[in-house]
């Protein structure tokens, strides 16, 4: 599985996983809105040896499969977040 990651310009260390590459359609509106711009980043496959910096694999694996992204925000905002986006 390949995932393409964008990074928000309007805030700071945040980061979208699409499964497809500039398909943001899969991003609720009010979602998209609140990170403004988003610039392409890097390409990357998710296969099961693949580790992440920030983020679980397996998490981001099935983030991308059920809603099509996966949003990867900084720990401190990430215990703040409610677990569903739309």
């Amino acid at each position: 599985m390949h995932a393409y990651v964008y990074k928000s310009q309007k805030k700071p260390d945040t980061y979208v996983y699409l499964a497809r590459r500039d398909d943001f359609s899969a991003l609720p509106a009010p979602l998209a809105a609140s990170l403004g711009a988003l610039t392409f980043v890097l390409d990357i496959a998710l296969d099961a040896s693949r580790r992440l910096a920030q983020a679980d694999p397996a998490k981001v694996r099935s983030e991308l499969v059920e809603r099509g992204f996966y949003l990867q925000v900084p720990p401190s905002v990430a215990s703040l977040m409610p677990r569903h986006y739309d």
